[in-house]
């Protein structure tokens, strides 16, 4: 979901108990995951739209049942200054998170496949769990393009080396079922898409049942 210059914002000024911590890192792990951006500690602003108030609820109530108390400002009149400078650390968080996915896929994920075909570990249990490390690459990448509320500079570079991933994937998929005499690649064709046409690989097979 890509948001406008008019989208307004909100800022979430909390205090919690310092100890058990568990609340704390709880509601800190939150927000992060609906896409807050942290200003200093326990202050934080997200973009004001229905779905993500809908989001913030349950973490207000973690605060309050936790013993904690919390403000939850609109910030409806922002100077454009002040405004550019919230959607640029909202930028500068979404080219984080899709530059540890190129990360991954270039120091994990292809350094995997090049091992297993150095030890000619051409097996169906390999070829499975690579697709299974694949599938979670995909899907973080899903999670921070729907947070990406104003675009990341390093957004297409992420999805190119989703798809650099993927063919390294199907090749050593057709490697394994060259040396194990099974069916040909169509199945696994069918598996995944995930990267041109944007489905869920549970949604793929799904389909292709």
């Amino acid at each position: 979901m890509t948001l406008t210059t008019r989208t307004k914002f909100l800022l979430l000024v909390y205090r919690m108990r310092a100890k058990p911590t568990a609340g704390r890192v709880a509601v800190w792990r939150n927000l992060r995951k609906i896409g807050a951006v942290y200003l200093q500690d326990s202050v934080c602003a997200l973009p004001s739209t229905p779905a993500l108030r809908r989001e913030l609820e349950g973490v207000l109530e973690r605060i309050a049942s936790s013993g904690g108390h919390y403000y939850l400002l609109p910030l409806t009149s922002l100077p454009e200054d002040e405004r550019q400078k919230l959607v640029d650390l909202f930028i500068e968080q979404a080219s984080k998170h899709f530059g540890e996915i190129v990360e991954n896929c270039e120091v994990n994920f292809v350094k995997e496949i090049e091992f297993e075909r150095f030890r000619e570990n051409f097996t169906y249990e390999e070829a499975e769990e690579i697709r299974m490390e694949f599938e979670k690459i995909v899907g973080w990448f899903e999670r921070v393009k729907e947070r990406a509320w104003f675009g990341a500079p390093n957004e297409e570079e992420a999805r190119d080396w989703l798809k650099r991933c993927e063919v390294l994937l199907e090749e050593f998929e057709a490697t394994v079922f060259e040396r194990q005499g099974g069916p040909e690649t169509d199945a696994f064709e069918a598996h995944l898409r995930v990267v041109e046409d944007g489905s869920n690989p549970t949604d793929v097979r799904e389909q292709s049942a």
